[in-house]
């Protein structure tokens, strides 16, 4: 069984900032991407990580 990713408070607010719409999607890719580089907590630091690798691989596809 894998060990939960803690989300610090921090982190927590700045998901807030994607639409309620995608944030389940958003939190799914931001833990896998948190799980895939062995971090077991996802602070804001590793938020942004998230969100620039998923922004450029978006931004690929335009």
């Amino acid at each position: 069984m894998s060990e939960k990713i803690i989300w610090t408070s921090e982190a927590e607010e700045k998901l807030k900032d994607i639409p309620f719409f995608v944030r389940p999607f958003a939190r799914k890719k931001i833990e896998t991407y948190a799980k895939d580089n062995s971090f077991t907590s996802i602070t804001t630091e590793v938020y942004e990580q998230a969100k620039k690798r998923f922004n450029k691989k978006y931004d690929e596809l335009k």
